[in-house]
């Protein structure tokens, strides 16, 4: 309270730069066509052959400039291109410059008309910490709901399972948003006020968590480029909101400026229904959703195939090499070829068998034994 807004970030960048040094240290790579490749490097220095990963000898190798050029084009097509990216995000981006919004709102509510110094001025921000914590405590509750959605679809859930937290989010937002507005004014006591940021934290929460997986599951493939464009539009929105928050409430007054957010968040609360209701035939209609959809639904049924019999499958993977083309490679050296990685062995650990069946396929397009992986081109 008394080091002022200076101290604030500097702490906040400090705590960030210690964070990102012990991250980058001790955080291993769990990137599945990354450790393939360091994996086929290792053998090709052991054996003196060229090794190539299965994802390399399908897709090739992207040079640095196709990755930039996707990464920085890729999102922007997603985001304006597929209506479920555009009307997700935007959502996400109005309850997100809604909190940022707050941020400026709740010192002129508390300290301006209540005459609260800094240090209790900022104790009204542990009612929306609460309504987080309980959003936390209500999305583990409603995982077992999704466990058994993929039960009974054999491993595969639709993307729209995991809507129902949003669903009841989408009214959450704008309630604890009227609640704030019409509670605020010094004649009312301020628990009224307070308490109002419970249900709009628990909304804020389970909006993030429930669209987020929608659209990680919707978009598999390009989940990434998703991600991207949804983070661009919800900074946006979190950098522009509290530039006119002060005007606003100046003009308004404390109960219209608060109702503004509000009036935004009730327009959103039909998208969670309307993509429950009609996500799978909107998704047939999008370009990228369709790819996406097409290829898990292609990885699921070489996952449901019939496995072939033990001895076959280790007779296979110990005499089977498949030879292909490599530019790499000399054509005059006869010592070199360009292999398949021999397969890893993945084990499960007890945890893991515990909480999932194997019928279950948790729709990863790179689902390969990280540890092992990673151990064998460290040895």
């Amino acid at each position: 309270m008394n080091a002022g807004w200076r101290w604030v970030m500097g702490f906040l960048g400090a705590f960030s730069g210690v964070v990102w040094i012990i991250g980058s240290l001790t955080v291993p790579e769990t990137y599945a066509p990354v450790l393939l490749r360091r994996r086929a490097e290792r053998l090709s220095k052991l054996s003196g052959k060229v090794y190539q990963s299965k994802l390399d000898i399908d897709q090739g190798k992207t040079t640095i400039k196709q990755a930039f050029k996707i990464a920085l084009s890729r999102p922007w097509l997603l985001l304006f291109k597929e209506p479920i990216v555009f009307l997700l995000s935007l959502y996400m981006a109005i309850v997100y410059g809604t909190l940022y919004m707050l941020f400026d709102a709740y010192p002129i509510v508390f300290e301006e008309y209540r005459g609260w110094n800094q240090g209790v001025g900022s104790l009204p921000f542990l009612g929306i910490m609460v309504g987080m914590m309980a959003a936390v405590a209500y999305n583990i509750f409603d995982n077992k709901r999704y466990i058994r959605t993929q039960e009974q679809h054999g491993g595969f859930a639709p993307p729209e399972a995991r809507l129902p937290p949003c669903m009841v989010a989408s009214f959450a937002v704008p309630i604890g948003l009227f609640w704030f507005a019409w509670t605020d004014s010094p004649s009312i006591h301020w628990m009224a006020s307070v308490a109002a940021g419970a249900p709009f934290g628990f909304g804020l929460v389970l909006v993030f968590l429930s669209n987020l997986s929608y659209l990680i599951d919707t978009y598999t493939i390009f989940a990434a480029s998703v991600l991207a464009a949804n983070s661009v539009m919800r900074s946006v929105f979190g950098a522009v909101f509290p530039l006119f928050t002060t005007y606003m409430y100046e003009n308004l007054g404390i109960h219209w400026a608060t109702c503004i957010p509000a009036f935004l968040a009730l327009a959103c609360v039909p998208f969670p229904f309307l993509f429950y209701k009609y996500g799978a035939a909107i998704r047939t209609r999008c370009q990228y959703a369709a790819e996406s959809d097409a290829f898990m639904r292609n990885m699921l049924a070489q996952f449901t195939k019939e496995p072939e019999p033990q001895e076959q499958v280790q007779a296979e993977e110990k005499f089977d090499r498949t030879e292909a083309a490599a530019a790499e490679v000399d054509a005059g050296d006869s010592d070199s070829s360009t292999e398949q990685l021999p397969a890893v062995h993945r084990t499960n650990t007890k945890a893991s068998t515990r909480t999932a069946k194997q019928s279950l396929y948790e729709g990863s397009p790179y689902d390969i034994d990280r540890v092992n992986t990673r151990e064998s081109f460290k040895q």
